[in-house]
């Protein structure tokens, strides 16, 4: 009776909180226009600072962060801390630098200002590279890692009467599903909204899960059960990555720069919810609210793992993205289960939802309007950005259950796999913007042997150069690239297109403060946590 009772307030605590996120999101959506291209699109260009910065926060992290993250923090402790931290840097050069311009230039997608700068095809390039890696990296992994979440929350597979992969494929076309409601439906305004709400499910119920271990640990009192843990591993406390660790130090200074900000300011699921403000002012407050949220976010998807050492030692480092839902069943009351399991469940859809906004948006803008038909209106593209949507789900939900089993963890396999396409967008972005001589020519010579370059010397050769390091020669040989080849192909006269009004251009008088505040924060950390 009482395995029927918990079970049944489970189910009613997970149910309840995902229909309070959809009603919430219907509501305050219902009497949007969803049919135009900014209206679905960009939300109406309407999204306030905080909006954006809880957007922002939950399509970054979902449960490849916290499955996959706290799984590599549980075997190499505190040094995997650079992915998140040095995010507020990069969030900080959004902010002041690239979206006031994107603003200025109107954009609805990264890939226009590709075909500003240097020409078209160069924007249907990019389109493709970017709806590929959508389709075949970050997608997947998402659903993947949701669905080991909630096989282990509500054991699928035991209560469906199949085996554990059985259940896990079920539990990732559920998820795709309910995911794909809000991208197709809702537009970004939708997915927005919802993703706000689910944030504050997340901060809530991710701080919890540390706080009630370190409670049990130290007898009641936190902080005793804090210095527990440290006693017992205090080098995983390090932030400072040996040579041939996990993440090198040294990486911070070669390919993860280069990652960091095309992520947070060249990434079309990111920046898409800047390019939807109302003004610069609530852009400028949602990137620098996110790179406060990034400080803190550790205590959600590091310490948590580190503290699964302490519980379970070395037993799950052979599987290590097990260890996280672990911890979660063996801290966590069976009164909240099924509100952290709607919590994951959000986390899965906020990453999920968004990206298949994101891609619905680039094929519509910049493939289906260009290439297939100009004359589009408003009410064609929305239905086949919607179509899009719902294609990427389904190839998505497939190839999901082939991610898994990777040997370094579903976090470190997406970090992978991310630098196929991200580095060489990166490497002409910022051609784009600060080499006036690179060519459309270059630019589409330097995407093809960047991309080449990387797939060679990570999945092909063993280089022995952590994968990061190859970001940064790759980035590296990617701008001489474009530099030689744009001597012999010169590149045409341009003049950049910023003089539109498309919002309120007014900035956030705190925007420089607060990044100084960031910076501090940021050095500070490994100050502090570098002499471990």
């Amino acid at each position: 009776m009482f395995q029927l009772s918990s079970m049944t307030l489970t189910v009613l605590s997970f149910v309840g909180f995902t229909l309070l996120v959809g009603l919430y999101a219907w509501y305050r959506t219902r009497k949007e226009n969803l049919r135009s291209q900014d209206g679905y699109f960009l939300g109406g260009r309407s999204l306030t600072g905080v909006v954006i910065a809880g957007s922002m926060i939950m399509t970054n992290i979902s449960t490849e962060h916290l499955v996959g993250m706290n799984g590599s923090a549980y075997k190499n402790g505190f040094i995997i801390v650079a992915w998140e931290v040095t995010s507020a840097l990069a969030l900080i050069v959004a902010a002041i630098y690239f979206v006031p311009k994107y603003l200025k230039m109107g954009l609805t997608t990264i890939p226009q200002y590709l075909e500003k700068r240097f020409d078209a095809s160069t924007r249907s390039l990019v389109a493709l590279f970017l709806l590929v890696s959508f389709a075949v990296t970050l997608l997947p992994i998402v659903l993947y890692t949701g669905a080991i979440n909630l096989e282990s929350f509500f054991n699928v597979s035991e209560v469906l009467g199949v085996d554990r992969e059985q259940g896990i494929w079920i539990t990732v076309v559920v998820v795709g599903g309910l995911g794909s409601i809000y991208a197709i439906f809702g537009g970004l305004k939708a997915v927005s909204i919802s993703d706000v709400v689910n944030g504050y499910g997340l901060l809530i119920g991710g701080l919890l899960i540390p706080l009630l271990a370190l409670i049990s640990i130290g007898g009641g009192n936190p902080a005793t059960g804090l210095s527990r843990v440290f006693e017992n591993s205090p080098e995983k406390f390090n932030v400072i990555g040996a040579s041939d660790s996990v993440l090198p130090f040294s990486t911070l200074f070669t390919g993860l720069v280069i990652n960091q900000l095309y992520f947070w300011c060249m990434n079309q699921t990111i920046i898409q919810r800047a390019l939807g403000a109302r003004d610069l002012k609530a852009a400028q407050q949602g990137l620098l609210y996110t790179g406060l949220l990034k400080l803190l976010v550790p205590f959600i998807i590091v310490l948590p793992g580190v503290i699964c050492f302490y519980y379970f030692g070395t037993a799950y480092y052979d599987n290590q993205d097990l260890v996280y839902p672990e911890l979660v069943k063996k801290v966590l009351p069976v009164s909240l289960l099924g509100f952290f399991a709607a919590v994951v469940m959000g986390a899965v859809l906020s990453t999920f939802n968004s990206v298949l906004n994101s891609a619905s948006t680039i094929f519509s803008i910049d493939i289906y309007k260009r290439l297939i038909d100009k004359s589009a209106g408003d009410a064609k593209l929305v239905r086949m950005g919607k179509l899009t949507a719902t294609l990427l789900a389904i190839t998505s939900i497939v190839a999901a259950p082939m991610v898994a089993n990777a040997p370094d963890g579903l976090y470190q396999l997406l970090q992978e796999l991310n630098g196929i396409f991200f580095i060489p967008i990166a490497s002409i972005m910022i051609a784009g913007f600060f080499f006036k001589q690179v060519s459309a020519t270059g630019a589409k010579v330097a995407l093809i042997t960047g991309l080449l370059f990387y797939v060679l010397c990570t999945f092909v050769f063993k280089v022995g150069i952590h994968f990061v390091h190859i970001w940064g020669i790759e980035f590296l040989l990617n701008m001489a690239v474009m530099l030689t080849v744009s001597r012999f192909y010169p590149a045409k006269a341009y003049v950049a297109t910023e003089s539109g009004n498309f919002v309120p251009m007014e900035g956030w008088r705190y925007a420089k403060p607060f990044a100084l505040v960031l910076v501090i924060v940021t050095v500070a950390i490994y100050i502090l946590l570098g002499n471990i």
